[in-house]
């Protein structure tokens, strides 16, 4: 029997709801709060909180919290600004928690 073919996508670890595209993960090496996580190009149905400076292990930043649209689960940040030149490439990107979202076969 065949499968359906689509996207492959990332959930919501609480609630499922989708928040991120395989295709969009720019790298799975980035370092969260609670362990391992991964930096994606986009992201939906996601809330931005409010832009805060944040130092974190790659310098000064601009961060805006994220979580889920359903759920309010807390999921990662967006990359507002970075102060450092080798850094900007992560500017308007989003990191999610890798403990936070769940693959959808």
């Amino acid at each position: 029997m065949a499968h359906p073919i689509g996207p492959r996508l990332y959930s919501c670890c609480n609630c499922r709801n989708h928040v991120g595209l395989h295709d969009d993960i720019i790298s799975k090496a980035f370092q969260g709060r609670t362990g391992r996580a991964f930096l994606f190009s986009h992201a939906m149905n996601i809330v931005v909180g409010a832009k805060e400076d944040r130092h974190l292990l790659t310098g000064l930043h601009t961060v805006a919290d994220i979580s889920c649209a359903d759920c309010n689960e807390p999921l990662g940040w967006k990359y507002e600004r970075a102060y450092e030149t080798s850094q900007k490439y992560k500017e308007g990107k989003f990191i999610f928690e890798k403990a936070k979202i769940v693959k959808e076969d």
